[in-house]
């Protein structure tokens, strides 16, 4: 029989939320020892998260910079049937294959893939190859897990990276183009330009079900690369996902009270409640993680979730309207009007930082669905 492995700290998950805090670990509490253990055979799994500028402070870009593959310092563009616009904010782009490179590199043989935990509790990891480890502290970092308590939209995706024959032409990202066709909730086409000739065209859905029709979602992928007149020569990448964009539910279900084990990332709800987008609470957690004593986490890491709950009531009330307001194919006018917008007001709503006034701005105006069926929305959904 193995003898069982020990550490400090055993992370379970090697993700985005799971990697940042295993480098943050390495960088700010050396004397920490710690094991971050993976199912699969890569960390980080096939993902492209990516983040404006302002989305990390810049005391704390020390943990994410070095993961960065693209950077573009030009800003953004948005597309709408009504309205363009070309937003400053510079924008960055992390690949999974640079996480799983910085993880190996940083860590060496306390980076375990592979391993699959079939039971976890405070401080112990059993493995399903047999092995096991004992620890002070032990953090579930496996992804979403069980979201029956919550009441979810769903943000889906299908997004290719091509080769093309010819310069594409594009100078900087395009993070909304919904001059396309809406189907199935609104419908957006996402462009990052790794090179002159290289493209990622990311196909997005904010639908009612996380159903992906990847075949079709393809073809519409290549038949929008057609309409751009990009003649493709191969393709490089290929990526999905469906990530849940949270607009109720019960907190103390979808995490007990009595449940022993600490807990990051999305598998605690620490995630944009509107848009699924988890990179800029990922760096604040793991950062917020080194400062914890090792014996409290269960109690600090549910603590600090019950709190991000709180403060996204107002996100899940955008989704209230968004998912029960707005007819599918004129979602796309919330959005519309939201790029309207001041700048600032944008990129705190990214970082999950919106102001009162900013809130106020959000919601006043001549509304963009109606009045009678967002009340409905927000009657017929709690928080």
């Amino acid at each position: 029989m193995n003898k069982p492995l020990s550490c400090d700290l055993a992370i379970i998950g090697g993700g985005l939320a799971g990697g940042l805090i295993a480098l943050a670990f390495a960088e700010r509490c050396p004397d920490v020892s710690l094991l971050l253990v993976e199912r699969d055979a890569v960390f980080g799994g096939n993902h492209l998260w990516s983040f404006f500028d302002g989305d990390v402070p810049d005391a704390d870009r020390w943990l994410v910079d070095p993961l960065v593959g693209h950077r573009w310092a030009e800003g953004h563009d948005v597309r709408f049937p009504t309205h363009r616009r070309t937003l400053v904010t510079p924008y960055n782009s992390v690949p999974s294959a640079r996480l799983d490179a910085r993880l190996r590199a940083v860590l060496g043989d306390r980076a375990i893939t592979g391993a699959e935990a079939a039971a976890i509790s405070p401080t112990h990891v059993q493995l399903a190859d047999g092995r096991a480890i004992n620890a002070r502290a032990v953090i579930d970092a496996r992804g979403g897990g069980d979201l029956s308590a919550l009441r979810c939209g769903w943000q889906k995706f299908v997004g290719s990276a091509l080769r093309l024959e010819h310069p594409h032409g594009l100078t900087r990202p395009v993070i909304m183009d919904a001059t396309v066709d809406q189907i199935d909730g609104y419908r957006f086409v996402y462009l990052l330009p790794f090179d002159e000739r290289t493209v990622f065209i990311e196909d997005t859905y904010y639908s009612d079900s996380p159903a992906l029709d990847e075949a079709a979602i393809d073809a519409r992928i290549a038949g929008y690369a057609a309409a751009q007149d990009w003649r493709i020569e191969a393709h490089v990448h290929r990526e999905t996902g469906v990530l849940p964009v949270v607009y109720g539910g019960d907190f103390d279900r979808f995490w007990p009270k009595d449940d022993p084990v600490a807990r990051a990332g999305v598998r605690g709800g620490l995630f944009h409640p509107m848009t699924g987008y988890s990179l800029p609470d990922a760096v604040a957690f793991a950062l917020w993680m080194t400062q914890q004593p090792l014996d409290n986490l269960p109690a600090a890491t549910r603590g600090r979730a019950a709190v991000h709950w709180r403060k996204g009531r107002y996100y899940r009330l955008l989704g209230k309207m968004l998912f029960g307001a707005a007819e599918p194919d004129q979602r796309y006018r919330i959005f519309q009007r939201f790029y309207r917008l001041h700048a600032p007001l944008i990129d705190r709503f990214y970082g999950g930082q919106s102001t009162a006034i900013d809130r106020l701005s959000i919601l006043c105006g001549r509304p963009p669905v109606p009045i009678r069926g967002a009340m409905r929305a927000i009657m017929n959904h709690s928080a």
